[in-house]
């Protein structure tokens, strides 16, 4: 998945929000808390796709080829993909989404309803 179609399929969801930081990452937040960047964050100079994921999905995808713990995020749970062909691009989507549902799912009633989602 390219970083065009990464911020497309992000900006899909209900009040998700883009912001350019950090070097020119590309952040995607739900309520102000992160759920997915694209990042040149780690070596070489290709887009990285970082995400947050379930305890489970963590522990499996860090054991996969090209899939390591995202810098700076990894204590979150967090992996970064660190090539285009590390997983398909539909399980990038299906592990986004997931990652958004997660997010969006610790904010508080009161932020939900302010988002009105």
């Amino acid at each position: 998945m390219m970083r065009d179609e990464f911020d497309s399929f992000c900006g899909s969801f209900p009040a998700a929000t883009n912001t350019i930081q950090w070097g020119n990452a590309s952040v995607w937040k739900i309520g102000g808390k992160i759920f997915a960047v694209c990042s040149h964050w780690g070596p070489g100079t290709a887009d990285k796709i970082s995400f947050k994921c379930t305890d489970l999905s963590y522990a499996v995808l860090t054991e996969q080829e090209s899939i390591i713990p995202a810098p700076y995020l990894a204590r979150a749970k967090w992996v970064q993909l660190q090539s285009p062909t590390a997983m398909t691009d539909r399980d990038v989507r299906l592990y986004i989404q997931k990652a958004y549902s997660i997010v969006k799912g610790k904010l508080t009633k009161v932020a939900r309803a302010d988002l009105g989602i």
